[in-house]
C-alpha cells in the first residue's frame, strides 16, 4: 500500500465518526471540510450531487435506493414523511462510499400540515408578525416530517392577474413583497443558516421576472428594460437573499431572448458577482431539457452544457447532467472547475442545513416518527384561524349589511360553500382536505342554535365540460371538481326556494382552487357564467345579498360591485378557513385586510397597477377625456385600488405633518399623521406612506409605497403614526443604471389606500 493510498484510508476513517450513531460535529471550517470531501470524490459522485430527483412512479423506490447508495443522487423532493425519507437517508449516510447525506425538499408555500391562507391572502394582512408566525409554523411542521428545504417563498411581482400563479405570490408592489420576502426567509430558516431541527432552507423563486410573462400566460417570454427590472421586479429576490436564503430556484421563462436556465448574465453577473450570492441554485422542474424547446440548444448535450456554464447547480427532475456532463468534461467543452463550483454549492447547502453534523437531524429515530399526514392535526389551528381572519378584505358593505346578526334565517348558497378541497388553495403541501373547515361548517358552528342556516349548492363552479376536464386532468382518479348532475335550472330553483325562506343570502362564489394554479392562466377574469346566472337569480329575490369570494387572483366584479350589498374577499383561507370567515361575517372579528394587488374593471385594462409611470397626457376625472390616455368605454383606474380595504368601523387621518421642508443629503425628514377610529367598534387599519418624485431626469412612477404601519385602535381612540424618510427612500435607477437620489421636490402622501391620501411636499437639496 503506497503512502498516498494509506493517507486517503486514514482520512476516510477519521471522517467516519461524522456519520456514526453518535454523530459528533464535523470540523468547523466549512470550506476546508468541503474541499477535503471533494478531493476524494469521483466524477460520477460529483455529478450525482447535482441531481435532484422527484419521488414518484418515474423512479421506483428500489431504483432510488440503489442510485443513492451509489452516490448518484444529491437530493429528492415529493417525499414528505419521516417513514418515506429515513430509508433514503440511510442509503446515503450509511451505505454510500463517502457517506454524503442527501436532502429532502418540497413546495411548502403557505403551510405544511396546517394550511394557512394562500400567499396573496397573507399579503392582504399587511401584518408582518402574522406572516412570520405562519412561516415559522410551516418550517416546524415540515422539518418534523423530515424535510430540509422548501421551494419558497415565491416573490415574483405579478401585475397581470390572468397569470394563474398570481395566487402563489404576494402581489404587485416591490416594497411590500420585499418586506414579506425577508420575513418569510427568516421564518423558514430560523436564523442565518437553517441548521436546527425545527428549521428548513428557503429557496427564493422564481429567479427571475416570472410574474411578468407576456399576456399573463404561464411559461411565456419576458421582455423588459434593465431599469424596470432593477426598479420593480428584482428587489424582492434580493431582499430574500439578503435575509439569508440558502437557495434560489431558477425561473422557467426567458428574459430578453435568453432562458433563465441558460442565462449567464442572470446567474453569474447579477446573482453571483453583483449580489454576492453564495448559496445553491436549482433548476425548475425539467427546465434544462426545455432549453431544446426554447430553441437555444440543439440537443440534450448542448442543453446540459448551457445550464452548467450559466450556473445552474442542481438539475431538478432532469437526467441531462447525469448523461451528458461526463462526455462534455472529457471533450473539454465543460471545465471540471465548472462542475466543482456547482458541487461545492450543493455540499455547502447541506452543511448549512446541518446534515453533515447529523444526517438524521430532522428525520430522528424510527420511534420518533410523526403520524401520517392524513391523521388529524390540531396543533396550530388557532394560529391558522387568526392569520386567515387578518387576511380577508372587505370590499363592499352598503347600509352596514355586515356584520350579520346571529338570529333569524340565513341562506348559504354557492358551489364553494361546502367544498373542503377548495379551502386549501394551490400548493397545499401535506394539507388534508378532510381536515379543513368549510364555510358551511364554520357558519353553523358560529350560529349554534341561535339562528337557522339553510344551504343549497345553487350551481356548479362551471358548466363548461372542457374546463372541468382540464382541471381534473392531473387528478383524474380523484377529481377535485365534481359536478352536480342536475340541470342548472334545477339547481337555481332549489337555491331560490332556500333564499325565499331567509332574511339574508350569503353566496360563496369564485374559482375552484385549480383555476388559480400553475398552468391555469385565464383569458377572462369574470366569475364563471354558471355562478353569474345564480347571482342574478338571487339578486332578483330582493333579499340582502352578501358575496363571499374564494379565488386566487383579482376578478373583474363590475356587476357584483354594483349589485351586492356586501363583498368579502377571503381568497383561499386554509385549514381553518370556514371558522375564520364566520368570525368576520358575524362580527366576532373586524376585518382589517388591504389589497396587495389592484382589481381591474375588465381584462382590457390589464395591466392595472398603482405605481405606473407618469405620462404626458394623463386622464383626469371630471375633465373631457378626448386625447388623454384612457379607455373610452368605461372609467379609468381600477375597480378596487392597491391598498384598499374597508372595516366595520371608520378611520380618519389628519393632514400630513413634516419635520422639515428642506433636507440635505444624508439627512432625513419625519412625516406624521394622526389616525383616529371615529366609529363605534374597535378595529385595525393600515396607514400607508407613498412618495412621488415631482421632477427627475427620467420618468418616475405616479407614486411608490415606501412604508406602512398596521395600527389597532379602540373606538374613539387616536394615535400619531410617524415615518422616517431618508435619502435611500428617494433613490432610483437612472438611465446610466446608477442607483441615486436626485435633488428636487418630493410629495409625501399618506393614506389608508393608494388613492385617497393626504399630501405635503419637501425638497432634497
Amino acid at each position: 500500500m503506497n503512502r498516498l493510498h494509506l493517507l486517503g484510508l486514514v482520512t476516510t476513517l477519521l471522517m467516519a465518526p461524522a456519520f456514526a450513531d453518535t454523530q459528533p460535529k464535523p470540523p468547523q471550517d466549512k470550506q476546508a471540510f468541503i474541499a477535503d470531501l471533494m478531493s476524494r470524490m469521483t466524477l460520477d459522485e460529483k455529478i450525482g450531487q447535482l441531481r435532484l430527483i422527484s419521488i414518484g412512479k418515474e423512479m421506483p423506490k428500489p431504483q432510488i435506493l440503489k442510485e443513492i447508495a451509489a452516490g448518484r443522487i444529491g437530493g429528492t423532493f415529493n417525499s414528505v414523511t419521516r417513514q418515506e425519507n429515513r430509508p433514503l437517508q440511510e442509503a446515503a449516510a450509511n451505505n454510500s462510499r463517502l457517506k454524503i447525506p442527501i436532502f429532502f425538499a418540497y413546495d411548502v408555500v403557505h403551510g405544511h400540515r396546517t394550511i394557512f391562507p394562500i400567499s396573496l391572502a397573507q399579503a392582504s394582512s399587511w401584518d408582518m408578525e402574522a406572516i412570520e408566525r405562519g412561516g415559522r409554523i410551516s418550517a416546524i411542521e415540515s422539518a418534523a416530517d423530515g424535510l430540509d428545504m422548501t421551494f419558497a417563498p415565491m416573490v415574483d411581482i405579478s401585475r397581470d392577474p390572468r397569470w394563474g400563479r398570481t395566487s402563489e405570490g404576494f402581489g404587485e408592489d416591490p416594497y411590500l413583497v420585499s418586506r414579506i420576502a425577508e420575513v418569510m426567509v427568516k421564518a423558514y430558516q430560523g436564523g442565518a443558516t437553517p441548521n436546527q431541527a425545527d428549521s428548513i432552507m428557503a429557496s427564493v423563486k422564481h429567479f427571475a421576472l416570472y410574474g411578468a410573462v407576456e399576456g399573463g400566460r404561464d411559461y411565456n417570454a419576458v421582455d423588459m428594460s434593465p431599469m424596470r427590472m432593477y426598479q420593480d421586479y428584482l428587489p424582492p429576490y434580493k431582499a430574500g437573499l439578503d435575509a439569508g436564503a440558502g437557495g434560489v430556484m431558477v425561473a422557467l421563462n426567458s428574459i430578453n431572448g435568453t432562458p433563465a436556465t441558460s442565462n449567464t448574465w442572470l446567474l453569474q453577473d447579477l446573482l453571483r458577482k453583483e449580489w454576492g450570492f453564495k448559496g445553491v441554485t436549482i433548476s425548475d422542474h425539467g427546465a434544462i431539457s426545455e432549453l431544446m424547446r426554447h430553441g437555444v440548444a440543439r440537443d440534450g448535450r448542448e442543453a446540459a452544457k448551457l445550464a452548467i456554464k450559466a450556473g445552474v447547480d442542481l438539475s431538478m427532475h432532469d437526467e441531462l447532467y447525469a448523461s451528458e456532463l461526463p462526455g462534455l468534461i472529457e471533450s473539454g467543452e465543460v471545465d471540471i472547475r465548472e462542475v466543482d463550483n456547482a458541487v461545492r454549492e450543493v455540499l455547502g447547502a447541506k452543511w448549512d442545513m446541518g446534515l453533515f453534523a447529523d444526517p438524521f437531524l430532522r428525520i430522528g429515530k424510527a420511534q420518533d416518527d410523526s403520524a401520517d399526514p392524513g391523521v388529524e392535526n390540531l396543533q396550530h389551528r388557532d394560529v391558522a384561524r387568526d392569520v386567515a381572519r387578518k387576511s380577508m378584505v372587505l370590499l363592499e358593505n352598503r347600509r352596514n349589511t355586515l356584520p350579520l346578526e346571529k338570529q333569524g334565517t340565513i341562506a348559504l348558497i354557492g358551489p364553494l360553500a361546502d367544498s373542503h378541497i377548495d379551502m386549501l388553495g394551490s400548493w397545499s403541501a401535506s394539507g388534508a382536505a378532510k381536515q379543513t373547515v368549510t364555510l358551511r361548517q364554520g357558519m353553523q358552528a358560529a350560529l349554534g342554535d341561535q339562528a337557522r342556516l339553510l344551504y343549497a349548492r345553487g350551481a356548479n363552479v362551471t358548466n363548461d365540460s372542457h374546463i372541468v376536464e382540464y382541471l381534473n386532468f392531473l387528478n383524474w382518479d380523484d377529481p377535485e371538481v365534481v359536478q352536480d348532475p342536475r340541470t342548472p335550472e334545477a339547481m337555481i330553483a332549489e337555491a331560490l326556494k332556500v333564499a325565499q325562506q331567509a332574511d339574508v343570502i350569503v353566496a360563496a362564489v369564485g374559482e375552484s382552487r385549480g383555476m388559480s394554479h400553475e398552468s391555469s392562466s385565464r383569458t377572462s377574469l369574470d366569475l364563471p357564467e354558471s355562478q353569474r346566472e345564480l347571482l342574478r337569480a338571487l339578486k332578483a329575490t330582493g333579499k340582502p345579498l352578501v358575496l363571499v369570494l374564494m379565488n386566487g387572483r383579482p376578478l373583474t366584479l363590475k356587476w357584483e360591485q354594483a349589485n351586492a350589498d356586501a363583498i368579502l374577499e377571503t381568497w383561499y383561507t386554509g385549514t381553518e378557513g370556514g371558522n375564520a370567515i364566520a368570525d368576520v361575517l358575524f362580527g366576532d372579528y373586524n376585518p382589517s385586510g388591504k389589497l396587495p394587488i389592484s382589481f381591474p374593471r375588465s381584462v382590457g385594462q390589464i395591466p392595472t397597477y398603482y405605481n405606473h409611470p407618469r405620462i404626458g397626457r394623463p386622464y383626469q376625472v371630471g375633465k373631457p377625456g378626448n386625447y388623454t390616455s384612457q379607455y373610452f368605454e368605461e372609467p379609468n383606474g381600477p375597480l378596487y385600488p392597491f391598498g384598499y380595504g374597508l372595516s366595520y368601523t371608520d378611520f380618519e387621518l389628519s393632514p400630513v405633518r413634516l419635520s422639515a421642508t428642506k433636507v440635505r443629503r444624508g439627512g432625513k425628514v419625519e412625516a406624521s399623521v394622526t389616525v383616529k377610529n371615529t366609529g363605534s367598534r374597535d378595529g385595525a387599519t393600515v396607514v400607508q406612506l407613498y412618495l412621488q418624485d415631482v421632477a427627475a431626469s427620467m420618468i418616475r412612477p405616479i407614486k411608490e409605497l415606501k412604508n406602512f404601519q398596521k395600527v389597532s385602535l379602540k373606538a374613539g381612540e387616536e394615535k400619531v403614526v410617524r415615518f422616517d424618510i431618508n435619502e435611500d427612500d428617494l433613490k432610483f435607477y437612472n438611465l446610466q443604471m446608477q442607483y441615486r437620489a436626485e435633488p428636487g421636490e418630493f410629495n409625501v402622501q399618506i393614506g389608508l389606500d393608494s388613492q385617497n391620501v393626504q399630501q405635503e411636499t419637501f425638497e432634497l437639496e
